[in-house]
């Protein structure tokens, strides 16, 4: 493990060929992923664009770069504005034109709690990613970065274009915000509870070695998926499973509705 030059991001290797970059000084603690191929290199999200994501992608590789998003908001497309090849579930490429938040919303989501910034950030000069993506990305679709293969697959719930993405002769499993220790969001406008269980319910049957989420603790049990689904079903068969029902706790994670 290992800090960035400016000290934001902490550099974890997963395997040799796959790195977790994360930025554990702010609330979020957002996780982005390296994968190496032989012939190309996949960027799994970018964070919260603090700070600039590339000179630690170049630090670890100088192949051509691929940024796969999990989903289109602000805290995992910060960094998109550094790269040129970005991919999108085709449900959200139009959230890369119109953010469904406004900037200064983000910006309170931003400053929610103290954080020391690295020197040269400014919250004044913050903006939210735009751009066109370069490939737009449907469920079971693969991904080939070079004896390498990742799969895409549809999640939605958390939003309407969520994506997993699964390392298939690794069988990591990138869960994005689908699954992680923590407070698991479906109550706001653009989520949608019963499809978040679907979804859990889909990777259920992927054969998982290593669960590798988007925020918060990086390295978590398999356990964790079927235990996310025991709550999604019981909050089901109470009637609860509906926005505006409030936070449900469920030991080392929440969900939120």
């Amino acid at each position: 493990m290992r800090k960035s030059m400016d000290g934001w991001f902490t550099i974890e290797e997963i395997d040799h060929a796959t790195f977790a970059i994360s930025e554990y000084q702010h609330w979020e603690e957002a996780h982005s992923y390296v994968l190496l191929g032989s012939r190309q290199a996949l960027l799994i999200d970018t964070g919260l664009g603090i700070s600039n994501i590339k000179k630690v992608v170049d630090d670890i590789t100088q192949l051509p770069i691929l940024v796969a998003t999990t989903h289109v908001h602000w805290d995992h497309i910060g960094g998109h504005k550094y790269f040129s090849d970005i991919a999108v579930h085709h449900l959200e490429k139009d959230w890369l034109f119109h953010f469904p938040l406004p900037l200064s919303a983000v910006k309170k989501e931003l400053l929610k709690e103290p954080c020391l910034f690295p020197e040269g950030f400014d919250i004044d000069q913050y903006e939210i990613y735009k751009g066109k993506p370069a490939l737009l990305l449907n469920d079971q679709d693969m991904i080939d970065i070079g004896n390498r293969k990742i799969k895409v697959i549809h999640t939605p719930g958390h939003s309407p274009g969520h994506c997993c993405f699964y390392d298939i002769d690794r069988k990591y499993l990138f869960t994005g915000d689908l699954v992680y220790e923590g407070e698991l969001d479906a109550y706001y406008p653009t989520t949608n509870p019963i499809q978040f269980k679907e979804s859990i319910h889909k990777i259920r049957k992927t054969e998982v070695k290593k669960i590798l989420p988007s925020h918060h603790t990086l390295h978590v049990s398999h356990q964790l998926i079927d235990d996310i689904w025991k709550a999604f079903k019981e909050l089901e068969e109470k009637g609860n499973l509906k926005q505006g029902k409030g936070i449900y706790e469920y030991g080392n994670f929440s969900i939120h509705l």
